[in-house]
């Protein structure tokens, strides 16, 4: 799966009853971003103010989206860092969940 993929299976799983109303952006470094504006229900490959940025390795954020890698251990283990409202990444779980 490229950018350009995850960004339209994350816009699916923000539609109606994702209950996600915040803005939240993914950085994967040299590949791209996933900006998330859960008010507007959209997402984009912007680099538009959030709430809260989420550094981590695309790799490893598609094992996240999978369910083969927890999301707490990843933080735990430096392979993501959140900066900013810490709340609205643990909000992100009901995104996560319709991306398996």
């Amino acid at each position: 799966m490229d950018l350009a993929e995850l960004t339209s299976k994350v816009q699916g799983a923000l539609g109606a009853g994702s209950g996600f109303t915040d803005k939240v952006k993914f950085d994967f470094g040299d590949i791209g971003k996933l900006f998330i504006d859960g008010a507007a229900g959209k997402v984009s490959n912007d680099d538009g103010a959030a709430d809260a940025t989420i550094k981590v390795n695309f790799d490893d954020f598609l094992k996240m989206a999978q369910g083969a890698l927890d999301p707490t251990m990843a933080f735990m283990q430096g392979k993501l860092k959140v900066d900013g409202n810490m709340g609205v990444a643990m909000k992100l779980s009901s995104i996560f969940s319709k991306l398996k």
